[in-house]
């Protein structure tokens, strides 16, 4: 899943990126609001968490402009603002959740995983598929009860295809979704991470079928 994170503190936002990417969140920064409002028309994210007080640009006039241009994306707003109309008007822009700073990072990832599931459909922490069983909490994935051990980058490529299941997702969606901002990204880098994940997953009856000069999808499951 890849968030953005558009916040002008540098040590909020340092803080945030390091424990979203702990969380095997893939995440990019900007810190004003004329830059978040060029990513999040030039790119696409899973969610944005947004500051209203940015520079150039507050994140009101950001969120405004996402919802004309009829962007879903959900949208987690962090102010210092935490008055009842202030919260009133952030959700009546289109914001989807409202967290007031200070605030607890744990807080902040179940508020999080909460706006994810709701936007992938999802009603449930583990999703289930064939004999996989992938937790989104815990970011774990078991085979039965047993556990796949995966990499951070891994359990991400597993998860762009369990919350995407019935599609076929291009080598560029994948890259889009795995690698952040300015990240290398060799001609065969997609290649190696689908290898690694197939070899792994096979066991719990999962299978992820290249579509030649497509992309991949994940195959119905095998009971």
């Amino acid at each position: 899943m890849r968030i953005l994170i558009a916040e002008d503190d540098a040590t909020i936002s340092a803080g945030l990126t390091r424990a979203l990417r702990d969380a095997g969140y893939v995440t990019d920064h900007v810190s004003t609001g004329t830059a978040a409002d060029s990513a999040v028309a030039s790119q696409s994210f899973d969610l944005v968490i947004l500051d209203i007080g940015l520079p150039s640009m507050d994140g009101l006039h950001v969120l405004r402009r996402m919802r004309e241009r009829k962007d879903a994306t959900p949208v987690l707003i962090l102010t210092a603002l935490d008055g009842i109309d202030d919260r009133v008007q952030g959700l009546n822009r289109g914001a989807d959740d409202y967290l007031v700073k200070p605030f607890s990072l744990r807080e902040l990832e179940a508020r999080i995983r909460a706006l994810l599931r709701r936007t992938t459909g999802q009603s449930q922490l583990i999703v289930t598929h064939g004999r996989l069983h992938f937790d989104a909490n815990a970011r774990t994935a078991y085979a039965g009860d047993k556990v796949i051990e995966l990499s951070v980058r891994e359990f991400g490529l597993l998860e762009i295809f369990l919350t995407r299941k019935g599609r076929v997702i291009s080598k560029s969606v994948i890259i889009d979704l795995l690698f952040e901002w300015g990240e290398e990204v060799s001609a065969n880098a997609v290649e190696v991470y689908i290898h690694r994940l197939r070899k792994k997953v096979e066991v719990a009856g999962v299978h992820i079928r290249t579509i030649r000069g497509v992309g991949y999808c994940l195959d119905p499951a095998i009971e």
